[in-house]
């Protein structure tokens, strides 16, 4: 596991669940992203976890057009770890949401270990007014959308990233996913040592209790032992909560966008930035200090910023 002291913060700034009308402040143009990118790293986060979207509506895209202008200016202006999706959103399939990871083989890159209900429709009970014509059916229909991550799935996004050097940001929605990770470890098709991200608090997964965060540390411990480096992320209101109870744990965190549109309670945060400076704060009144983008480097065994093909 990490050194307890030092703390690695990752941003995720924009994401595919939320849809641009249900804030002013969620990244859209590729400046946006960028701009966003930058100053979550300036407040902190020693790594960016990006998606892309449609600078016209908003709606996530996952071509690498949509990628490149971005990353350019991200690593032009920045020394923080770029994550690049393969989840993409859950309307694409894998052959499209695994081609930026592949085509620019980031240090980093995200990777879900499940298929599984993804619900995002319970949103439309807050949200009533949409901007765009896409949003609305989005939000509705993954009453019925499965988000696909089968073992063909996860298999391929491995073999095809396997010559690029880059490590995985590894998404665990549910214990089950911990035993799907330590099976593609047994077959050696990822190695040591995991970035484990669990993710808790979407409708489909695992949720907020203490007692659930508690059992994914657990399992993961009892699984992998010293081999795994782990870090949280709480969807909405659970994003502060879950990641003080990490920190005091000795564990990693994540904020961002992607994860909440919120920095209080009915308050809408006005940036990554912000929430990241939040959670910095709660990392130093608990004793412990953020990591550096080279202090991440070290930690998970990245490969360096001048080993990417962007």
């Amino acid at each position: 596991m990490a050194n307890q002291n030092k703390i690695i913060i990752t941003c995720a700034v924009t994401g595919s669940i939320h849809t641009p009308s249900m804030s002013p402040h969620l990244p859209v143009s590729a400046q946006d992203i960028a701009d966003a990118a930058i100053g979550a790293a300036e407040a902190g986060a020693a790594i960016v976890h990006l998606h892309a979207r449609n600078p016209a509506d908003g709606r996530p895209d996952q071509s690498t057009e949509a990628f490149a202008p971005f990353l350019k200016v991200i690593k032009q202006r920045s020394d923080c770890v770029i994550n690049i999706t393969t989840g993409g959103a859950a309307t694409m399939s894998v052959e499209e949401r695994v081609k930026p990871a592949a085509t620019f083989a980031p240090e980093v890159a995200s990777l879900n270990m499940g298929s599984m209900n993804f619900g995002l429709y319970p949103m439309l009970e807050r949200f009533k007014t949409f901007e765009h014509d896409w949003e609305r059916p989005y939000l509705e229909g993954s009453r019925d959308r499965i988000f696909r991550n089968t073992f063909g799935d996860i298999e391929h996004i491995l073999r095809t990233c396997a010559e690029n050097g880059t490590r995985f940001e590894i998404e665990c929605y549910d214990i089950g996913h911990l035993y799907t990770l330590a099976h593609f470890v047994e077959r050696g098709l990822v190695k040591a040592p995991f970035f484990v991200q669990s993710v808790f608090g979407i409708l489909g997964g695992i949720g907020t209790h203490p007692e659930d965060v508690a059992h994914m540390k657990r399992t993961a411990d009892r699984l992998f032992g010293q081999d795994y480096h782990w870090s949280v992320l709480g969807a909405g209101r659970s994003q502060l909560p879950i990641a003080t109870q990490a920190i005091a744990l000795g564990g990693n965190v994540r904020v961002g966008l992607e994860d909440s549109l919120w920095i209080g309670k009915g308050q809408l945060a006005k940036s990554n930035a912000e929430q990241v400076k939040k959670v910095r704060q709660i990392i130093e009144g608990l004793g412990a200090s953020v990591a550096t983008p080279d202090e991440a480097r070290r930690i998970l065994q990245l490969k360096g910023g001048d080993k990417v093909s962007f």
